[in-house]
């Protein structure tokens, strides 16, 4: 029996995400699409003025508006179950995910957060340590993952219909830094491109972990080796802005990842092709909603978005509108809240395995997010061709 407690909407708080910030919003809209779960509290910013300010121009009570992510943690903890928040959204830069989601896991709270999971891979190791200890649900939002077209090539070739792997290309090229946007006011190129705030890794963190993801999660592969080569174009910058990597498979498959943001003239054109035995396919995050899948002896066939029944259930289950109603970025966000809120009130109302939730990335692709950043600076700085992928 689903215990009465959970036939309300899930309660989420957020740390990070304020007034001018991107990707808060982006994760607001994308929690509450369903109607399933409300924005209750939040610690906006590490200016306890601005959080109040950004609190206010939410509606939240003055009261759930807090100043810092520890007086969050420690006043949501006092209040009583039916009160407090179940979980929270962490959406601050990379060098704030580690203190804030750890303080969560302690207090008890399922954790929802931005990638690449930490600063580094020590930190990713400790956050996996204390997620299994906890037995909290743990969401890594690796947005891409939640387009329906995504799950339908995973579909296809995780039952054999291209055959054993052999190629996989990924690309993800940007241009939105070609210039050094980040001596100009811009905000979001400044946290990105600073080795104290983003970490080691600049466009290999930043979007080089989404394309290696990419891969693994519709191949089922794990890269076993890797070959990098990493540039800073922009005169001025601290972390790389481009790179290329060379990748070999548990199977045997080879692969190719490229991924830049100084690709002047490019917006955000995540793609990838696989080939099999029998047939390759090829998707792309600007176009959606089309998976098209060519066949070596056999006319290629496109695969449409919109709950039709050529796809699979798993596909079906991410699809909001009919064939031919364009769905984006901000639905595929709000899929992965909708699959980890489906799984928490699974888990709050004592009812275990439930198959009609689909998966999400968890804190096990975090820690290989991190490792993956590790395996390409250490092979970047090597004279070895090839370095082994290590976790």
């Amino acid at each position: 029996m689903v215990n009465n407690s959970v036939n309300r909407k899930l309660r989420m708080g957020m740390i990070g995400g304020g007034k001018g910030a991107f990707i808060g919003e982006i994760h607001r809209i994308a929690a509450t699409m369903d109607g399933q779960i409300e924005l209750v509290c939040g610690a906006f910013s590490s200016d306890p003025e601005r959080s109040k300010e950004s609190g206010e121009s939410l509606f939240l009570p003055v009261n759930r508006v807090y100043g810092s992510y520890q007086e969050m943690m420690a006043e949501e903890r006092k209040l009583p179950e039916g009160e407090r928040m179940d979980f929270v959204s962490i959406v601050t830069p990379n060098h704030v995910h580690f203190d804030p989601a750890m303080l969560a896991l302690e207090n008890g709270f399922h954790v929802v957060l931005d990638k690449p999971m930490t600063f580094d891979l020590q930190e990713a190791k400790q956050l996996k340590e204390k997620v299994d200890e906890t037995g909290l649900l743990f969401l890594l939002t690796h947005t891409y993952v939640g387009y329906p077209m995504v799950r339908q090539a995973r579909k296809l070739v995780r039952d054999g219909a291209l055959g054993k792997i052999r190629k996989i290309y990924v690309e993800y090229p940007q241009g939105w830094l070609s210039r050094f946007s980040e001596q100009s006011g811009d905000k979001q190129a400044a946290w990105r491109t600073d080795p104290t705030k983003s970490g080691k890794s600049g466009c290999m963190g930043d979007i080089g972990t989404h394309a290696l993801h990419l891969a693994e999660f519709i191949s089922g592969l794990r890269t076993t080796q890797l070959c990098a080569s990493l540039y800073t174009y922009v005169e001025g910058r601290k972390l790389e802005d481009d790179g290329n990597i060379l990748l070999q498979f548990d199977n045997g498959a080879s692969g190719v990842l490229i991924a830049s943001q100084i690709a002047a003239g490019e917006e955000n054109a995540l793609k990838i092709r696989m080939y099999g035995e029998n047939g390759g396919l090829e998707w792309s995050q600007q176009e959606p909603n089309t998976l098209l899948v060519k066949w070596l002896d056999e006319p290629a066939q496109i695969y449409r978005a919109g709950g039709n029944a050529a796809i699979s259930p798993e596909a079906r289950a991410f699809c909001r509108t009919p064939v031919g109603h364009p769905e984006g970025y901000l639905e595929a966000f709000a899929n992965l809240y909708r699959s980890f809120g489906g799984a928490l009130r699974t888990k709050l109302g004592g009812v275990q395995g439930d198959t009609h939730v689909p998966d999400f990335p968890s804190v096990d692709d975090g820690v290989r997010g991190m490792a993956f950043l590790d395996n390409v600076l250490r092979s970047n700085e090597s004279n070895e061709k090839w370095t082994p992928f290590t976790v």
